[in-house]
Parts: structure tokens; C-alpha cells; sequence
């Protein structure tokens, strides 16, 4: 696999580093922790879109489009980190966001909302909670070229065989990381959502014939939709990179125990979560994503799926300027050293 002959922007200048997590690690009793820091990668705050975005935006300048389009919830990452790549490269940006199950929007709330004013995005259309939101993308997309305009539109989440071929580039890096330290990894942990990120380790790792069992928190549906999302999403991206079909399907591993009562929705478990690894290693989760990943990995321990002899290693996919929009939730302590 020559992932060389495919176009690709660099917005980040070295690998995100691994780190052990000792004092989650020894409080936990359960195996080795580590984290693959991408909340590092670069733009505007890092996190895993970025790694997608290479990819993506290198496609779209090959294409000539001079208008980037993407959608995504009311405090998007992705969004944001889109934005930050369109302005980089000298392209407009339009994005549709979609409200909340009990949160409209808010042009002057904090959180991912005050990038994309610092950033300038050309627009931003707000639909309500529930909408076709891809739809509503495309039907912008169509306005754009009636307008004498070209734009690239980019999926939900930067999540599709494209997208994902930067975590395929993700596996590569890990692999490379863990042979010049000589630390075997045995099991990954990542969010499951839009399943660009899960999806590329999986070809990754198994492209290399790595035995690295990658671990989906699903943050947002149960696994009946979940699951056929991911493996859907393997056999393009093994398409796309022109590998040969390694029986993906029995390699997809997803948990949907942890969503609580739906997307951006917080549980008590996310929040345990966020406080432990703050106050133990002084590192910040979101409450959308890794929150509720980690709350994932820390029951999963708590229950002994992994041997204490294990070596996990938690993807942190960013996401915490998102804390910043919700000041008030933290307020109550689940977990005090």
C-alpha cells in the first residue's frame, strides 16, 4: 500500500506523540494506558478531522473548487477544523449546522461557535434539529454552481473513503511509533460516529497484517445502524487504496452501551470520565466524543475485557474547545482523587 500516490496536504509537521497514562493506568489496576495524542494536529485546535481533512482538501484544489461545503452539529469540530484548512488554503467556506435536541442556535455562545466567526466562514446556514442535513448540504452545493461557483462538498464528519485514508495514514504512524520504541500495542479505543476514524485503522492496521484489535465507542446510534456504517465504510476505503479483501466484516468491533440518551447528550459516565483523566493526568476530553469513549474504556476495564498485561491505546480525537460552550456541566463531581 502506497499511500504516496495519492494527493495530500500537510497541516501537521510531525507525529502526534504517545503517551503513557501512568496514573490512570495504576488507578484503573487494569492494563497498560497509553493515548495517541491527535488532539495535536494541527489547524485551529487540532483533532482527528485534520488527519481527513489532508486528504479531502487535496482533492478538492485538484478539482479546481475555489468553495468549500461541509455540515455538522452546532459546535462541529469538524466544522471547525474545515473552515481553518478552506482559509488556509485560500478557499471560501460555507457551512450548515444542525440545532440541537434542546439547543438553538446561538451566534454569540462560546464553545466551536466563536471560531467559526474568528475564522470568517462565508456563511453558515442553521437547520433545525432533525433535518436532512445532507440535503440541505447538496441543495447549497446546487445553489453554488447555479451562482457560477465550485464547490466540494465534504460528508458529515469528513467520513468517507477519502476521509479515511488518513487514518489509514494514522496506522502507519502508530506502527512506525511503536517498532522505533518497542512497545507492542494489543488493542486501540476510538470514537465511533461519523466512522471515518475507526474504519481507516481497521485497513490500516490489517493492510499491514498488524493484529491490533481497534475497539469503536459509538457516541451516537446503537450498533444495528452502527455496525453496518463501519464495515460499509472499510470495504470502500480497502476499494478505494486498491488492497485486497481481507474478510473485514469479522473485524469490526463497536459498543454502543455508552451513547446515553443520544448525540452531544451528557451521561454521568462521560463526566467521571472527563474529571478523572483531567485530574489524574492533566489532559482535556470533550463531552461528545472522547468523554464518552473514555467512559467506554474505563467500564470495559472495570469489567476485564483487557488483561492486566495489555497495552490499550486511546485515541484522543480532540474536540475540547466544545467544553468551552458548556460551562455549567461540570459542576458536580463524579470523581475526586
Amino acid at each position: 500500500m502506497l499511500l504516496a500516490k495519492y494527493p495530500r496536504r500537510s497541516y501537521t509537521h510531525a507525529k502526534t506523540p504517545i503517551e503513557k497514562l501512568t496514573h490512570l493506568t495504576e488507578l484503573l489496576n487494569g492494563p497498560s494506558i497509553f493515548v495517541k495524542r491527535d488532539d495535536l494536529l494541527g489547524l485551529a485546535g487540532g483533532g482527528n478531522k485534520t488527519r481527513k481533512l489532508e486528504f479531502l482538501i487535496a482533492d478538492a484544489i485538484h478539482k479546481g473548487a475555489d468553495t468549500i461545503v461541509t455540515c455538522g452539529a452546532l459546535q462541529s469540530n469538524h466544522c471547525r477544523l474545515t473552515l481553518a484548512a478552506a482559509i488556509k488554503e485560500g478557499l471560501k467556506c460555507q457551512l450548515v449546522l444542525e440545532e440541537g435536541v434542546a439547543t438553538p442556535y446561538n451566534p454569540d455562545a462560546n464553545g466551536n461557535n466563536l471560531p467559526f466567526k474568528l475564522l470568517g466562514a462565508e456563511s453558515i446556514k442553521v437547520v433545525p434539529y432533525g433535518s436532512d442535513i445532507i440535503a440541505d448540504m447538496h441543495t447549497l452545493g446546487e445553489e453554488l454552481v447555479m451562482a457560477g461557483r465550485k464547490p466540494y462538498l465534504i460528508p458529515l464528519g469528513g467520513s468517507n473513503e477519502l476521509g479515511s485514508a488518513g487514518y489509514v495514514a494514522c496506522a502507519q504512524e502508530i506502527l512506525q511509533q511503536t517498532f522505533e520504541t518497542g512497545l507492542v500495542i494489543d488493542d486501540v479505543v476510538v470514537a465511533s460516529g461519523s466512522g471515518g476514524t475507526q474504519a481507516g485503522l481497521i485497513v490500516g492496521f490489517n493492510a499491514s497484517s498488524a493484529p491490533i484489535k481497534v475497539h469503536g465507542i459509538n457516541v451516537s446510534r446503537p450498533n444495528e445502524a452502527q455496525i453496518p456504517l463501519i464495515t460499509d465504510l472499510v470495504q470502500q476505503t480497502a476499494g478505494y487504496l486498491n488492497l485486497a479483501d481481507f474478510h473485514f466484516a469479522d473485524r469490526v468491533h463497536c459498543y454502543d452501551s455508552y451513547v446515553g440518551e443520544g448525540y452531544t447528550i451528557p451521561t454521568q459516565g462521560m463526566i467521571e470520565a472527563v474529571q478523572m483523566v483531567a485530574r489524574t493526568e492533566g489532559i482535556l476530553l470533550d463531552s461528545v466524543y472522547t468523554g464518552k469513549v473514555m467512559a467506554g474504556l474505563i467500564d470495559l476495564i472495570r469489567k476485564g475485557a483487557f488483561k492486566k498485561e495489555d497495552n490499550v491505546l486511546f485515541i484522543h480525537t480532540g474536540g475540547s474547545p466544545s467544553l468551552y460552550a458548556n460551562p455549567t456541566l461540570f459542576n458536580e463531581d463524579f470523581f475526586a482523587l
